[in-house]
């Protein structure tokens, strides 16, 4: 059972995110996201200029007239929310922590697919894949799904990407869109990006917190590594110091989007002391050109 206190936050996160969905992506999520393939719908008569492939050969032999095939999209879409709960999620220092930040906006992402009657499912990971829950419609799922990005106790600590993306692509078979929800603080995992890639249509979500970017100066500190608890000394009133944590750190990131780019996978990146409605409407309007470029 949860207590009132929570079940007060997962209500605000309905609330919030259910009125973002409508307003923000109703106009852009059907030209972005395209359904699995084309199905037979019905035959009608051959119009001049027609692809002859399109000939159903079968019934123009017994009509004595060539008709041809009509195609439809199928529409219906398998939305994975692949989560990193591992133990640096749990760090905060604005007004949520990246855990609460990715529930957010796999909600806003939840509601917006089951608005659209599509189906909504979650994979979560830390060193293993610690849960499935197969995709569904409706809002009580969403908000499921929401409760258990908050309130799920992981049995690992540490991040495995590239094993959570193998075992991912295992299991599902059909193509889905996967939203990787992550800090990405891990290594070795650009194959299985890669691969899920090309499976599915993947698009990556970075969540950081601000002061994982930098040191302040307030002296001696003992810091401990959330997934490993190793402890070590850090003399931050060194400028030496603080430089090179920032210089590691934005060089490790940018690793991260090289790697994207070189993958051609779409990429999102949050902060949790910001806004994350302008970055996803950003996205969503930029595919949402390519998109019709493409076309």
């Amino acid at each position: 059972m949860l207590s009132k206190e929570l079940l007060k936050k997962i209500r605000r996160i309905e609330i919030t995110t259910r009125k973002q969905a409508s307003e923000l992506f109703s106009g852009e999520y059907h030209s972005i996201f395209k359904g699995r393939g084309m199905e037979f719908s019905e035959v009608r008569d051959y119009q001049p200029g027609d692809d002859i492939r399109t000939i159903d050969w079968n019934v123009t032999a017994r009509m004595g007239y060539p008709y041809v095939k009509k195609f439809q999209e199928e529409r219906e879409l398998s939305v994975i929310l692949a989560v990193d709960l591992s133990a640096s999620g749990v760090f905060g220092t604005s007004e949520r922590s990246k855990n609460e930040l990715a529930a957010e906006v796999g909600a806003v992402l939840a509601f917006t697919a089951v608005k659209h009657n599509d189906k909504v499912g979650l994979w979560v990971f830390t060193d293993r894949v610690e849960k499935f829950i197969p995709p569904k419609k409706g809002r009580s799922h969403v908000l499921r799904l929401i409760r258990e990005i908050l309130y799920f106790k992981p049995e690992g600590r540490a991040t495995n990407i590239g094993g959570a993306l193998d075992h991912l692509n295992s299991v599902v078979n059909r193509r889905s869109v996967v939203f990787l929800l992550s800090d990405f603080m891990d290594e070795n995992f650009e194959k299985q990006l890669g691969i899920t890639g090309r499976r599915h249509d993947l698009v990556a979500i970075r969540i950081t917190d601000p002061r994982e970017l930098t040191l302040t100066d307030v002296g001696l500190m003992t810091v401990r590594d959330a997934e490993t608890g190793e402890l070590a000394e850090v003399d931050t009133s060194s400028r030496k110091v603080r430089n090179q944590f920032q210089l590691n750190m934005t060089q490790a990131r940018a690793a991260a989007v090289d790697a994207f780019k070189k993958m051609d996978i779409d990429f999102i990146d949050l902060f949790t002391g910001s806004d994350y409605a302008e970055p996803l409407v950003r996205f969503f309007k930029e595919r949402a050109k390519r998109a019709r470029w493409r076309a």
